[in-house]
């Protein structure tokens, strides 16, 4: 990936955090913590790896994303706005009565979404399923899924890993957001997961670490998924929660609240700045 191909993404990913500002500003509610710590990601995924047509949002043969921590509806829908799914204006009506963008995600309401989301550990297992039936269709659909860090505390998300190594999902890539913070505090002191990676592992998975605001490495990570055979890929990424706003960076109150009429202001100032110097810089 060349300098101007990552500029281009953190630009993306950049306006896709303005996007949950935006929408839970207007909403009054949401979560914008986990979704700008997922945000790169989310810009990776439907701008560089997944196969998808935003004009063909059923596309039989298209690749699956399943948002396992579907709280973070903020982040996918400013993500697939972004990327033509549906206008972006749109995201002024989250969770608002007769908006298609509601707290969860809701595949019935919503193009571009694969499968409604929200109780923690239900989204990986919809994934894995989803993985089978393509196995077992002979389709070449790959599948997606982004958890949180505190949502692997949940047994069902180790019951569809273990499902997932016995059915050999080489086509089922789980991501895992490590920004080290959940609803009630540190992940480490509510329920600690770690060592994550040791448990993937340990469950049959072909694991990757990486930062999770570096392009270059999710691009690496990917190509690695996806020249695994046998088993499924997991990619642990490190992150900061409330990436590039400064008073929600690494906050654990701002997992589920929305910010003000000024906090939205200093957030939208804080982004527009990235925005500024990213699109001032020079491409190489």
């Amino acid at each position: 990936m060349t300098d101007k191909e990552k500029k281009e993404l953190a630009i993306a990913a950049c306006k896709v955090r303005m996007g949950v500002i935006e929408g839970t500003h207007a909403a009054h509610a949401g979560h914008p913590g986990g979704s700008l710590s997922a945000a790169d990601m989310f810009t990776y995924l439907y701008f560089r790896e997944l196969n998808i047509d935003p004009a063909q949002p059923k596309m039989e043969n298209r690749d699956r994303f399943v948002l396992s921590k579907g709280h973070t509806a903020p982040g996918l829908y400013a993500t697939l706005a972004l990327r033509g799914f549906f206008p972006w204006e749109d995201l002024k009506g989250l969770r608002q009565i007769g908006c298609h963008l509601q707290g969860h995600p809701n595949m019935d309401m919503t193009p571009g979404v694969d499968m409604s989301t929200g109780s923690l550990g239900q989204g990986v297992s919809a994934a894995a399923g989803m993985a089978l039936a393509a196995k077992f269709q002979g389709r070449p659909v790959r599948v997606y899924t982004l958890l949180g860090d505190g949502e692997i505390e949940e047994g069902e998300v180790w019951e569809a890993m273990m499902f997932s190594h016995h059915h050999k999902l080489d086509n089922l890539c789980v991501i895992v957001d490590n920004n080290g913070l959940q609803i009630d505090g540190p992940i480490d002191k509510v329920m600690s997961p770690y060592p994550i990676t040791d448990k993937l592992a340990a469950f049959g998975l072909h694991v990757i670490e990486i930062n999770g605001h570096d392009f270059g490495q999710m691009e690496a990570a990917f190509a690695e998924a996806r020249a695994t055979k046998g088993v499924p890929t997991a990619i642990v990424m490190k992150t900061t929660k409330g990436k590039d706003v400064s008073f929600m960076e690494n906050q654990v109150g701002w997992h589920g609240k929305a910010p003000n009429d000024e906090e939205y202001k200093i957030a939208m100032d804080d982004l527009n700045a990235v925005l500024a110097g990213l699109e001032g810089g020079k491409n190489e």
